[in-house]
């Protein structure tokens, strides 16, 4: 008889992670901060650059898809990421199911030959995607939540498999939270725009503040983001300040999540998507 494979052991400083990521569930409630949870900790444990989550809309009776992403992506493969009926993610729920519904990496290389918006993902430098979900008590056929990970440096491996087993729980009940109240919250003063939502006019972002945002994004203080631009670090913070107010954001971080949420990083000149734009323009 051959030896039961053992799951990967979790070090030390991990199961700290862990459980700091655990006690940090408990105070998620707005997609933003759903966001910034998961570039915490938990990227120790899973490595990532793009997260999809899936819920079940008990509105629609359907899953609604909602990509999270701190790097550009092609406007074909979000597209299809936020579709649960597009062929990407139809694929991908169907690759899990077969591998009976255990934490599972997918491979896009086969996917990309006939399917254009995996082509668009691969191209970009995602070899494989990381899936699990959930499924109604007694009822595998139907998911109440489904989650996709996936990172340009190929950095996922087994042991990301493993932690995605233990983090499932924790991420099926807090973005099933997250999901309810900012619906709830549409279309209230302080609800979170939905995912790529415009800018009210009167507020819009401008190309140089969205310019800043990116390397905010990436971490850059003011002084490094003005030798980049090669303007002042007071002309970068007052930028900063002005991208906190139009934003309605109380730090750096949280005006990463809205703009991320809004799909600012993709947009072009007049507050287009980068891939929505005609030749021209």
């Amino acid at each position: 008889m051959s030896a039961l494979m053992q799951p990967p052991v979790i070090a030390p400083e991990d199961s700290e992670c862990l459980l700091r990521i655990v006690e940090g569930a408990a105070l998620v409630r707005r997609r933003y901060q759903f966001f910034l949870w998961t570039q915490a900790d938990m990227q120790r444990l899973l490595p990532h650059k793009l997260v999809v989550c899936g819920a079940y809309d008990r509105g629609t009776r359907d899953m609604s898809f909602e990509p999270l992403h701190s790097v550009p992506l092609p406007a074909p493969a979000l597209a299809s990421l936020a579709d649960g009926r597009a062929g990407l993610t139809r694929h991908l729920v169907t690759a899990w199911s077969d591998m009976r519904q255990q934490p599972t990496l997918i491979g896009l290389q086969a996917l990309a030959q006939k399917d254009a918006s995996a082509a668009a993902l691969h191209d970009s430098g995602y070899e494989r995607l990381l899936v699990h979900g959930v499924c109604r008590p007694g009822r595998p056929a139907d998911l109440e939540s489904f989650f996709i990970f996936g990172s340009p440096e190929d950095n996922l491996d087994e042991a990301a498999v493993h932690a995605l087993g233990l983090l499932l729980p924790y991420l099926h009940s807090v973005y099933l939270r997250v999901h309810t109240i900012e619906g709830e919250l549409a279309g209230g003063p302080a609800a979170m725009p939905a995912y790529g939502a415009q800018q009210p006019r009167g507020l819009a972002i401008t190309e140089r503040e969205r310019e800043i945002l990116r390397w905010v994004r990436e971490g850059m203080s003011n002084h490094q983001i003005g030798t980049a631009l090669n303007i002042s670090a007071l002309t970068v913070k007052n930028h900063v300040q002005k991208i906190l107010r139009k934003l309605g954001a109380a730090n750096r971080a949280q005006a990463v999540a809205k703009a991320m949420a809004m799909n600012l990083f993709n947009m072009g000149p007049g507050g287009m998507s980068s891939g929505d734009q005609s030749p021209g323009l």
